[in-house]
């Protein structure tokens, strides 16, 4: 969630519980057994929407619930079809009973950064580039890009001059974004985020914005590329392109610094046949720059196939080589753990947060309100005593972490509260926890074939909370959650 204390809070939404992950672990390879055998998967559409056959390029606005039902996709060679984001910025979801066919093009690129200042918008799931500074009115420094690993806004001001100027940060999803230039005042790029399952979906974050000196502007960051998943009960064919690339930076010949490219988005298909030549692109968007000033450059997204048969897929990846393959799992896992911040300083959090450093605040905390505040937590299916760490991000400034009370209630609900001193300006609040299933007194569950041993569930804003189980071994396994 975002804060501007005596401005702008915005809200980071749920991380999803630690009972429920259980159920979820024993369904997954439970499903996954059940489909060796019967090697059949249901995409569970509806058909409601039936047939999708484009015939014409065309713009169309992912729906409310981000997610299409239809009996069978047929996009021509030759036709282009660029989803849209919604109010709430939901991924899209294509669902088919029957076989898609996409011979033409999927785009869900994020956009470039804008002239104007403003960052560049996601693609439907993906996440904005950060605005420019601009010092004609004191705002020297560039925004962050949003999204969990947004790129960060490079350092200008009245006194810094010359190459001294910070640059915007590449954002960051498959691969941390680069960073800008400028030496020490650069925006750092995003750092890695998510895992190679897609679960559930989430696109790239943002490129941040350049800084400024004197009355100028600086370049603005690049979108994150948009999410998509494809489900069909029957084949897929892809002889086109599926484009979920990161919107480039703005900047340099009429700028005075450069902004950070976008990450590239995700790409999720689901079948029992995957077949045809055709290409998926998740690449990151290029910083834009010159000589001596540059924006740092997104990081790649991820692309994942799922079905029994896709040995007579012949396409590429761009990146090459970043594909991965499974067989079908269940679209989305059911009832993962939750966190919440329900409220910050007593003003209660809006159910659907845009979770965004530019445009309309979610949660404005008056200036009257005294430091230090409180931020109130709810929990689902956690452990009851569980102590949750929140952390506030300033749009400038470092990062600060304190811990809250334990977790109070029941497992399938609990409540807890941290006291925070909010700074001046956009803050982003997140939270964060770390379950140990042997304190916690669970049943064993299994990851990739180990034992887990704990499990991490954290909030951040604008987007699905992210769960890492961590095994006997020690290794790190990554899940994100809606």
């Amino acid at each position: 969630m975002f804060v501007n204390h005596g401005g702008a809070l915005r809200q980071h939404r749920s991380i999803k519980h630690w009972a429920a992950i259980v159920v979820v672990a024993f369904s997954l390879f439970w499903a996954t057994d059940t489909l060796k055998a019967q090697n059949n998967f249901s995409s569970g559409s509806t058909g409601a929407d039936g047939a999708f056959a484009p015939s014409t390029t065309q713009s169309i606005a992912v729906p409310d619930s981000g997610v299409f039902n239809f009996t069978t996709v047929n996009i021509p060679a030759g036709v282009t079809i660029t989803f849209t984001r919604n109010a709430t910025n939901k991924p899209l979801t294509i669902l088919a009973s029957g076989d898609v066919v996409i011979a033409g093009s999927i785009n869900i690129d994020g956009k470039v950064g804008n002239t104007n200042g403003l960052g560049g918008l996601g693609g439907p799931g993906g996440f904005n580039g950060g605005g420019s500074g601009y010092g004609f009115d004191q705002s020297f420094s560039g925004i962050p890009g949003d999204g969990p690993s947004g790129g960060g806004g490079g350092i200008g001001g009245a006194t810094i001059t010359g190459t001294n100027i910070g640059d915007g940060g590449g954002g960051g999803y498959g691969l941390p974004g680069f960073n800008g230039g400028g030496g020490v005042n650069a925006g750092l790029g995003g750092p890695k985020f998510g895992a190679v399952t897609i679960l559930p979906l989430i696109g790239g974050s943002g490129g941040g914005g350049g800084g400024a000196s004197a009355n100028n502007r600086g370049g603005s960051g690049g979108g994150g590329g948009g999410a998509i998943l494809i489900a069909s009960s029957g084949t897929v064919t892809l002889s086109g392109t599926i484009l979920a690339r990161g919107g480039q930076g703005t900047g340099f010949s009429t700028f005075v610094t450069g902004g950070g490219g976008g990450a590239g988005g995700a790409i999720r298909i689901i079948a029992n046949t995957f077949t045809g030549s055709g290409s998926m692109n998740v690449t990151g968007g290029n910083g834009a720059g010159g000589s001596f000033h540059f924006g740092g450059n997104g990081g790649q997204g991820y692309v994942r196939v799922e079905a029994f048969d896709k040995n007579n897929f012949t396409g590429s990846t761009s990146p090459t080589n970043i594909i991965s393959f499974s067989l079908p799992h269940p679209i989305t896992p059911p009832n993962a753990p939750s966190l919440r911040i329900a409220s910050v300083g007593g003003v209660n959090s809006p159910s659907a947060p845009l979770g965004a450093l530019q445009g309309i605040p979610d949660i404005i905390v008056p200036s009257s309100q005294p430091n230090p505040v409180t931020v109130a937590l709810e929990g689902a299916n956690l452990p009851v005593g569980t102590i949750v760490q929140v952390t506030l991000t300033p749009s400038t400034g470092n990062r600060t972490t304190v811990p809250s009370s334990g977790l109070a209630g029941t497992e399938s609900a609990s409540t807890a509260t941290a006291s925070v001193t909010l700074p001046g300006g956009i803050t982003v609040v997140s939270a964060s926890a770390v379950i140990d299933l042997t304190l916690a007194k669970a049943n064993p569950i299994f990851i990739e074939s180990e034992r887990v041993r704990r499990i991490e569930v954290a909030a951040t804003f604008g987007g699905p909370s992210e769960l890492i189980y961590i095994t006997e071994s020690g290794r790190r396994i990554k899940r994100v959650t809606d």
